[in-house]
């Protein structure tokens, strides 16, 4: 088994920038969150242009598309940004492809204490290599069918849209 990971963006990959006092995108942290995760199954890394799911557009999700599509691997875990993630997801399992597709993200920047970010993608990547075909979002220790799951925006986290799709 070999994991493809895909870099999109999102929170989970934003610096904070202390002169200008705000959160922005630099080079992706995955190196770093895949050599802390010790992870001992092969993995290659690819990284997109790192986006704000809020500023990523079709042709931004078709992207995300094309490569896995491309892909070689039939487990891949993709690192998507939490406001439009179940966008991504629903382009993903419309186009039915034969692989395990995990979206995941953070909703604390991975560099920042207190992060979500490192549990989010051991997580994605242990589920994504035991999960059948198809296209899942992996968030704080629960996995959701891609067309059966929200943010809940109030409370921070995904859930379930459809009581009885938990995996």
């Amino acid at each position: 088994m070999t994991l493809r990971i895909i870099a999109s963006g999102g929170t989970f990959d934003k610096h904070y920038d202390e002169i200008a006092g705000q959160l922005g995108f630099a080079s992706s942290h995955l190196p770093q969150v895949m050599a802390r995760a010790r992870l001992t199954v092969p993995a290659t890394l690819e990284e997109l242009p790192l986006l704000d799911s809020l500023d990523m557009q079709d042709i931004d999700r078709r992207r995300v598309l094309a490569s896995c599509d491309r892909a070689e691997e039939a487990a891949i875990v993709i690192i998507h940004g939490t406001d439009t993630m179940q966008d991504t997801a629903r382009i993903l399992g419309a186009a039915q492809l034969s692989k395990t597709i995990v979206l995941t993200g953070a909703m604390i920047p991975y560099a920042i204490q207190g992060s979500d970010a490192q549990f989010n993608f051991g997580f994605a990547c242990g589920v994504a290599q035991v999960l059948p075909h198809g296209v899942y979002v992996a968030m704080n220790g629960r996995v959701f069918d891609w067309d059966k799951v929200r943010k809940n925006r109030v409370a921070g986290v995904f859930e379930s849209s459809d009581n009885d799709s938990d995996q």
